[in-house]
């Protein structure tokens, strides 16, 4: 009955009312503006984040488990003269054994690191230098932006080549093509070592911030060289200086990259191997990370985090919504005296009901258009400024947009209805 009321003459009429109140307007439409702006903005960093960590998460791959080696307290470390002797972390051993006795894995792939400095021409970074086995670049499914990964034959010959991560091109080959070019990597056991750069790798996604959550590498500050190449040049020791004591450490392989045959049986096999680590290792020396698993609570989070967020501005959304309803309550008492006229001319309930409406569902409207633009820009900001991904999804401008309009319409109502309900000749005496 009250939605009949609707003509050309009567939108008219509720726009030329807008017009005649532009700063009023404005005012009442704000809280839908940054209603639909912030369940934009919220969820466009949400959505990031979740496509950070699913990226993280494809790209270890959920059929791997990683066994990564932790450094243990200096207590523990054998101490000669004010030298730290530390040994620690997973062992060839600790491969041989896993490889003998779990079943269901592909194939076993170490890394080692052995240096934390590399440079090119009269530039020095530091970057995390690792000894990879050629099969470590089809264990993880990161692509190469540029030339070639680290091949069987590099392993076989122990070439000085080398693949490096897109942070480290970024940094030390600005405005050249790093390929052929020679990178040195510096260790103080060693010296200087000098590299060909053969390969670079594309930019992993990393939520502006280095990749370390899940026990992964942080592949852009990386730079690769084969195994066989890391062993035979660097050794099994390591000497760094800290704090004016001398450390040396021996870390047989930093990770160890297991794939399984079946995803199905990836969390046993995680437990058959933590059995063996724990019967091996008195001291826990080392993290057992499993992508599978995060990648079920990722999973999960991120449902919640929608469901909490999306609340959040849900409420912003709604306080906007009663500020519109207040407005146009205090527009009906002023305008008692032009209601009662038009009544008086003839105009039907429907008709004032449907005139209300008509504000109400404009400034809904336009606010919620404001309210995108407003979204959108706050997360290009954040992006620019803090570093964070943000995704703006086509399903999130339409809910918003839809609720800015039914938030009008619902919140709308009751004030049209009221004005309608009015008494001709009240309201023609009211001064």
């Amino acid at each position: 009955m009250w939605l009949t009321g609707f003509s050309l003459e009567t939108i008219r009429l509720g726009l030329k009312n807008l017009r005649l109140h532009k700063l009023r307007s404005l005012l009442t439409a704000l809280g839908i503006i940054f209603g639909v702006g912030a369940v934009i903005c919220m969820l466009s960093i949400s959505e990031g984040a979740s496509a950070s960590e699913m990226e993280l998460i494809r790209l270890l791959g959920t059929q791997n488990i990683i066994v990564k080696s932790v450094k243990p307290d200096r207590g523990s470390a054998i101490s000669e003269s004010n030298t730290f002797i530390l040994r620690y972390g997973v062992t060839r051993k600790d491969m041989a054994v896993i490889k003998a006795t779990v079943p269901h894995i592909s194939r076993l792939v170490p890394l080692r690191e052995v240096a934390y400095e590399v440079s090119y021409a009269d530039q020095r970074l530091g970057a995390t230098v690792v000894g990879a086995d050629p099969a470590f670049f089809e264990v993880v499914a990161v692509p190469a932006d540029l030339g070639r990964f680290i091949c069987p034959y590099d392993a076989e010959s122990r070439t000085k080549v080398c693949v490096i991560g897109d942070a480290v091109r970024k940094r030390l080959f600005t405005f050249e093509d790093p390929l052929g070019k020679t990178l040195t990597v510096h260790n103080r056991t060693s010296g200087a070592i000098p590299f060909q750069v053969v390969g670079v790798l594309k930019p992993v996604l990393t939520a502006g911030a280095p990749a370390r959550g899940l026990g992964e590498r942080d592949l852009n500050h990386d730079v690769f060289i084969p195994l066989a190449t890391a062993d035979a040049r660097y050794g099994d020791t390591i000497f760094t200086v800290r704090s004016g004591s001398r450390e040396a450490q021996t870390v047989e392989c930093s990770d160890l990259y297991v794939e399984v045959d079946d995803m199905d049986r990836v969390l046993p096999v995680s437990r058959m191997i933590s059995r063996i680590m724990e019967y091996y290792h008195e001291k826990k020396d080392y993290e057992i990370k499993v992508p599978l698993e995060r990648l079920q609570l990722a999973q999960k989070e991120k449902h919640n985090r929608q469901i909490t967020l999306g609340a959040i501005a849900g409420v912003s959304l709604l306080v906007g919504g009663i500020g519109i309803m207040n407005i146009m309550l205090a527009s009906v008492t002023e305008r008692t005296r032009e209601i009662g006229i038009r009544r008086a001319l003839g105009a039907r309930q429907r008709h004032i009901v449907a005139q209300f409406l008509v504000e109400t569902v404009v400034l809904s409207t336009a606010g919620g258009l404001l309210g995108i633009i407003l979204g959108w820009g706050g997360a290009w900001v954040i992006t620019q400024s803090v570093g964070w991904p943000t995704i703006i999804q086509a399903w999130t401008v339409l809910v918003s947009f839809g609720l800015s309009v039914m938030v009008g319409i619902f919140f709308g109502m009751y004030p049209a209805v009221s004005a309608a309900k009015l008494d001709p000749i009240q309201a023609l005496r009211y001064e």
